[in-house]
């Protein structure tokens, strides 16, 4: 039996779940959710008990994946809705800003140019001045989606290994290398 799929799910009280099928439904004070699970897959929901579970029909290889994933992807949706996801970005680099104007996100990190990164609808950004970076702080209640933008944000200037400038994860860790050796 899978360790995470037989997990019970918790559902906070201002979050509604709307099971239709394979295609499951989740509204809640963040935003709504909605996905299509593999159809062997059975979701139910214990209005009760306010629990949400997932069953698997046979103990296939195919199954025992989905129930997991399933599981998991679910639980994602729920916290996301009710509590939201976010990802910390620092900026590193002598020189290099992040500002919010308006709902964008402006970057100045070594280009001719400030880049600009327009969040899609359900994301938003914050930034700061950290006591040694700034602080990009990327929220939404999508966690897929927080997760790529963020990762598409650091895409526009990943760290370099030789001074650790650029845009990473907060708690990332860069190896640096020695650069050139003098005689």
């Amino acid at each position: 039996m899978s360790r995470i799929g037989r997990l019970p799910i918790p559902v906070p009280e201002n979050v509604q779940v709307d099971i239709q099928g394979s295609h499951v439904r989740v509204k809640g004070p963040k935003g709504e959710l909605s996905f299509t699970f593999p159809a062997a897959m059975k979701i139910i929901f214990d209005e009760k008990a306010r629990v949400v579970r997932v069953e698997r029909p046979s103990d296939s290889k195919q199954h025992k994946a989905w129930h997991g994933t399933t599981r998991a992807v679910l639980n994602n949706m729920i916290i996301g809705v009710s509590r939201g996801f976010e990802k910390v970005l620092e900026v590193h680099g002598t020189g290099y800003r992040a500002e919010v104007k308006g709902k964008d996100l402006v970057l100045n990190v070594g280009f001719s140019h400030p880049v600009v990164v327009s969040p899609p609808p359900g994301i938003e950004f914050e930034a700061s001045r950290g006591p040694n970076a700034y602080i990009i702080k990327v929220k939404g209640y999508d966690k897929v989606l927080v997760g790529q933008v963020a990762a598409n944000i650091r895409k526009i200037r990943p760290p370099e290994p030789y001074k650790g400038k650029g845009i990473r994860y907060q708690g990332e860790v860069i190896r640096r290398k020695a650069g050139k050796a003098g005689r």
